[in-house]
């Protein structure tokens, strides 16, 4: 089913159901995603490249010792906004204190650690939307990752009720020393 197809039979205002509804249909892969005020974004499916760095993102995690029952890539996560409303966000990796029931929609009460690998297409959402929304949800750690040459990660950490940078550096730097250096896995 075609974006185009999906859009005609969009409810007026889509539920996290409707998303998982119209991600099932899509045999194209994009991801669909809704802020908590209710503004949806649709995704073409990630390159290659954006699959390299959260592959030897993923690697490194795994080998610090976090299992894999801890580690999620592209899952769905329920983040609460203004007025009881709820909008869902798929981070292209997720550290979590504990393993997760199985859901498309899960909540953010465990997540230690979001990263987004920053798309052409999402600079707005990753670097401005996301880091408000993560933070309202009370998420301790958000990384964004730029896919240009230096693939610069920042790294936020929540103080109070908003993110701090507390450091930008090169990927590859970052794979060079170790997770705890960076993360509290508590």
């Amino acid at each position: 089913m075609s974006a185009e197809v999906i859009g005609r039979h969009m409810p007026p205002i889509p539920s996290l159901d409707d998303l998982t509804a119209m991600m099932a249909a899509d045999r194209y892969g994009h991801r669909y995603e809704m802020s908590p005020e209710g503004a949806l974004s649709i995704m073409p499916p990630p390159g290659y490249a954006h699959a390299t760095i959260a592959t030897r993102i993923m690697l490194w995690l795994a080998a610090a010792g976090i299992p894999a029952d801890r580690l999620s890539q592209a899952v769905g996560l329920r983040i609460p906004g203004p007025n009881g409303t709820t909008g869902g966000r798929i981070p292209d990796l997720v550290v979590w204190s504990r393993a997760q029931l199985d859901g498309v929609w899960l909540p953010v009460a465990d997540v230690l650690l979001v990263i987004e690998i920053i798309s052409p297409g999402s600079v707005g959402a990753d670097t401005v939307d996301k880091v408000t929304e993560y933070a309202g949800a009370g998420i301790p750690q958000y990384w964004t990752v730029a896919q240009d040459g230096s693939q610069a990660v920042t790294m936020h950490r929540l103080v109070d009720d908003r993110y701090q940078v507390t450091a930008s550096t090169p990927l590859a730097w970052v794979l060079n020393t170790t997770v705890s250096e960076h993360l509290d896995l508590g």
